[in-house]
């Protein structure tokens, strides 16, 4: 116990936002929520601003930039208004990129490192009146700043950073993993990041956490809750919304793979739990050549907004090219690598089949036999469908190459804009 608390601590030092970096942000949030406020007032709008997301909750990380959410909060009567177009025209003399999403919101540089992120909401006094996710931020907030205390604040940070670093921090579609919030959720349940993961490494599927007792049992739990969102492994009853489920977006993949990192932690704890990996390309190349496998890397490209959509949409191409490689070759390893922006870098390491078996057309549709025979040259019949047998006598490379010249509609339908080969 005595080595995991240093660890611990020697990496809460590390993760922590210097005094300075945060008097900086609180001096430019003051001077900034003030200007917005003000424009609020000129244009007659009945708003308020509050300041949310982890600075706001003090669960704050350091990190290489800062996105720290804003959020306006617009008067009920406004539910049938373009909330964005007015948060734009409150923004209008103020330089800011668009992000596209259910409900658009802003983007606003202030220093090379700081973006303030202001994100149009409603404000709803229940909420089963919201319209969108983020409106039941302000609830959010509210519930963690009454709860959590410096210690647990610690422990938060810690789980941020613990599950980032493994790859299931986030409730994006291309990660499947655990929010902000969630975390927040549950380590203020669970009393400790220790206490957390030894709980978690242990826990079986369809587990149900209600923080706040709001439902009598199970069965209760199961009825309130729409019944797509409980499909999660681990059930979390939001505590100010007792229909939600804070973990629906959790994969049993991510959940699975979270489990193990925990027991490895358990095992032989070590700070390396808490540094963000990123795939060693080199090593990989050089292992599978020790194993006499081809080695490939795809550079992969989406038109798509960087984030959750072109991050989903680069991971949806990668499981489908996976799909196709796998038609003729064995793919022994491969990995994928988002970088946050539009790209994505994976590779493929295999062996080919040699031979494979092709199903064609059943033997009475005359006009497709046709075309599947002039493809395929060593055709059979067999139970009345038509068979090809194809040798498989080129790489991986080659066959990626011949697939994207083929397939450039596809390419155009899944976003994907560029597909280099290595």
């Amino acid at each position: 116990m005595k080595k995991v608390n240093s660890i611990l601590n020697d990496v809460l030092e590390k993760i922590n936002p210097s005094k300075e970096e945060l008097k900086f942000i609180k001096e430019s949030l003051e001077e900034f929520k003030e200007k917005l406020e003000k424009r609020i007032k000129e244009n007659k709008i009945n708003a308020i601003v509050f300041v949310g997301g982890s600075f706001a909750k003090g669960t704050l990380i350091k990190k290489k930039d800062y996105d720290i959410d804003i959020f306006v909060r617009f008067d009920l009567k406004y539910k049938d208004e373009n909330l964005s177009k007015m948060t734009a025209n409150l923004l209008k003399n103020t330089a800011h990129s668009v992000i596209h999403g259910s409900r658009d919101y802003f983007r606003i540089k202030i220093r090379h490192d700081i973006f303030f992120e202001v994100v149009p909401v409603l404000e709803v006094k229940n909420p089963k009146e919201a319209q969108n996710i983020t409106d039941l931020s302000y609830f959010h907030v509210r519930y963690i700043r009454q709860k959590i205390t410096d210690k647990i604040s610690d422990d938060i940070k810690l789980a941020k950073v613990f599950c980032h670093a493994n790859n299931v921090y986030g409730a994006e579609s291309y990660i499947k993993g655990f929010s902000g919030y969630a975390l927040e959720l549950l380590i203020y349940h669970y009393k400790s990041f220790s206490k957390f993961i030894e709980v978690v490494s242990k826990m079986k599927q369809r587990e149900i956490v209600d923080i706040d007792k709001l439902h009598k049992d199970k069965r209760t739990v199961m009825l309130d809750m729409n019944s797509a969102k409980l499909k999660s492994p681990i059930i979390l009853v939001d505590p100010t919304y007792r229909q939600r489920n804070a973990l629906a977006a959790l994969s049993d993949e991510t959940f699975l793979k979270f489990q193990k990192v925990c027991r490895d932690f358990i095992k032989n704890p070590s700070e390396k739990f808490f540094e963000t990996k990123k795939i060693d390309f080199e090593k990989e190349e050089k292992d599978a050549k020790k194993k006499k496998y081809e080695f490939v890397v795809l550079t992969t490209k989406t038109d798509r907004q960087e984030g959750d959509i072109a991050g989903s949409k680069l991971l949806k191409f990668h499981k489908h090219i996976s799909n196709e490689i796998d038609k003729f070759f064995e793919i022994k390893n491969s990995g994928f690598e988002y970088d946050d922006k539009k790209s994505s870098k994976s590779f493929f390491a295999g062996k080919s089949r040699k031979e494979i078996l092709l199903q064609g057309p059943r033997k009475e549709l005359k006009e497709y036999v046709i075309g599947f025979k002039k493809e395929h040259k060593n055709t059979f019949e067999k139970s009345g469908k038509i068979f090809a047998r194809e040798k498989v006598n080129y790489s991986i490379k080659e066959f990626i190459k011949n697939w994207k010249d083929k397939n450039k509609k596809k390419m155009d339908e899944m976003s994907i804009i560029e597909l280099g080969v290595e």
